[in-house]
């Protein structure tokens, strides 16, 4: 694992900790019954019950969780040591039977052998990869010939703009065509901006969404839709307004721009 992977894991194992017990995720609610899938990715994602299903990225399994309540039969992978750790304790606490594996997304096909009728991912997992045709390899590796990939992710353009969380406005800051990592300091989490972090920088890169749709052809699927939304799942930008329970958009008299998109696939 290079550098900048390794200095990002280092970050994620302390989110883990921090979001698990954050008001952000919610975990006490879910234990009581609630789902963490929002209503577009559940309206979206198309039938799962007694459907394999892997979930790449899957931080500490929340989502991974709910989909096995909706009666898919999951795993789910992360390169988070602590966000796998507690993953496994809520599928055992709360007797939910899944399986997860920790491993760089990268070389998953290192520790898994098998191929599954959906694969999964989804919100603020794509700026952490560096290779963007690999990640459209694996998954079109680890889907069943007539197998579903569904995402649900932040829109590349609006990774464009300034979020250092004083903004009014829309202030473009960062390219669009970059192959080179960003370099950020970290101060907090986005679930609590007050947690102490040790890690004190992390790396991201800028996929775009022709490499995105293009890697998932190149790799054997067939696109079934590219949706794009004028909304997010939560506060994105310090200006943005909850409109609708669970959907931020631009406030009213500013343009709106694609802060979500969607893409379904099936393998041939």
């Amino acid at each position: 694992m290079d550098n900048y992977r390794q200095a990002n894991r280092n970050m994620w194992d302390e989110f883990a900790l921090i979001h698990a017990s954050s008001n952000f995720y919610g975990v006490e609610e879910f234990k009581r019954g609630c789902s963490s899938l929002d209503s577009l990715v559940l309206s979206e994602m198309g039938e799962v019950v007694s459907k394999s299903f892997l979930h790449l990225q899957c931080h500490f399994g929340l989502d991974t969780l709910s989909w096995a309540r909706e009666g898919a039969q999951v795993t789910g992978m992360d390169f988070s040591s602590e966000g796998i750790r507690i993953a496994r304790g809520l599928a055992e606490e709360l007797n939910i039977p899944a399986r997860f594996i920790c491993c760089d997304l990268y070389d998953l096909p290192e520790h898994l052998d098998e191929t599954f009728d959906r694969v999964f991912t989804s919100y603020g997992v794509l700026c952490w990869l560096s290779d963007i045709p690999r990640w459209a390899q694996i998954v079109g590796h680890f889907l069943k010939p007539g197998g579903v990939f569904y995402i649900a992710e932040f829109h590349p353009f609006s990774n464009m703009f300034k979020n250092d969380g004083d903004e009014t406005s829309l202030e473009m800051a960062y390219p669009y065509f970059n192959t080179e990592p960003l370099e950020f300091p970290v101060d907090g989490s986005y679930a609590d901006p007050q947690a102490k972090i040790e890690q004190k920088v992390e790396y991201e890169w800028s996929p775009r969404m022709g490499e995105i749709i293009t890697g998932l052809i190149d790799a054997g699927l067939r696109i079934e839709f590219v949706h794009e939304y004028p909304f997010t799942c939560y506060r994105h930008f310090p200006f943005l307004v909850e409109k609708e329970p669970g959907k931020w958009y631009m406030p009213d008299g500013m343009p709106s721009i694609p802060l979500t998109f969607t893409q379904r696939a099936r393998k041939e």
